[in-house]
């Protein structure tokens, strides 16, 4: 059985068909009389009406489930409330503070688990930024993309997916939030190397994609005063864009503070990719599910 907890769970080939899957407007309705539990330990707008559409469209029927309706590790375990969840439903969805709550997930065995998103890893982000960047560009092969921000999970995945299909990865951010070693490591260990930069300018000079993401994720607004502080000069505004080149194209992963991490001359401006960014999370979603409840499931790559 497979699951989806981080984007390194795909092989290079298994994530380039993931993507050709994505876009097949008609897709194997693989969930066909089925249901997808739907947990969500931190609400978000986008995940949850992507992950709802993209199951309707493979023939299942979403069930949304709020934090308090289970209760887990606070009424059942992660365990137990997994079992229950599996006696119902052909896959499980999760969108969890902890990424050790998907691992206990995954180690149940009993259907495939897809983080949603998680503290380490944020998997379906990065497959819609793939996607957006190929639609794009077309092959990413050569193509440099130029992080700007905090070292979090949302790079981690995004830089795991855009360096598999063979894009320069570039990283700048203040000191304190850099990249762990551990995920230099397990970056290293998927063939992606990062080069880290002091100045944004640097960072970003030349570059095919700039990326930001919020300064300030749930959970940390005690740190939000901290980090407004920490962070500026790491603002993507239009100098920066205009120091990237003419051609440079900008992704957020949204929700944007703006004014803050990035302004609105960017995420409005003609280089932003923001909105096709959001509608790919659907397809994105839709093609890991056809691939992970079928060629999958079937015991075969499809690639």
């Amino acid at each position: 059985m497979r699951h989806l907890l981080e984007i390194d769970d795909l092989t290079v080939d298994e994530l380039h068909r993931v993507l050709d899957l994505a876009t097949d407007l008609s897709p194997p309705r693989v969930l066909e009389g089925q249901g997808m539990a739907l947990v969500f330990e931190k609400p978000s707008a986008r995940t949850r009406n992507s992950m709802e559409m993209a199951v309707f469209q493979l023939g299942g029927h979403p069930m949304y489930i709020q934090a308090a309706e289970i209760g887990m590790d606070v009424r059942e375990s992660v365990e137990d409330v997994t079992r229950t969840l599996a006696s119902y439903h052909g896959c499980i969805g999760a969108r969890v503070f902890a990424h050790a709550t998907v691992e206990r997930m995954a180690g149940e065995g009993l259907v495939p688990i897809v983080n949603m998103l998680s503290d380490e890893a944020h998997p379906l982000q990065a497959l819609a930024d793939v996607l957006t960047l190929q639609q794009e560009f077309g092959d990413l092969a050569g193509r440099t993309v130029a992080y700007v921000g905090d070292g979090n999970n949302m790079f981690r995945s995004l830089a795991l997916a855009a360096g598999m299909l063979g894009a320069e990865v570039r990283f700048t951010g203040p000191p304190g939030y850099r990249l762990p070693e551990a995920d230099r490591d397990r970056l290293a260990a998927a063939g992606v190397v990062v080069a880290e930069f002091d100045r944004a300018t640097d960072a970003v000079a030349g570059v095919d994609v700039v990326y930001t993401d919020v300064w300030t994720s749930m959970g940390q607004e005690d740190e939000a005063a901290q980090r407004h502080r920490d962070f500026e000069g790491f603002r993507v505004d239009e100098a920066l864009m205009e120091a990237a080149g003419p051609k440079a194209v900008f992704l957020h992963c949204l929700p944007a503070h703006r004014g803050e991490e990035v302004t609105d001359g960017v995420v409005d401006g003609p280089a932003s990719r923001v909105w096709p960014q959001v509608a790919n999370r659907m397809h994105a979603a839709r093609g890991l599910l056809a691939w992970l409840l079928g060629e999958a499931a079937d015991g075969g790559s499809g690639a």
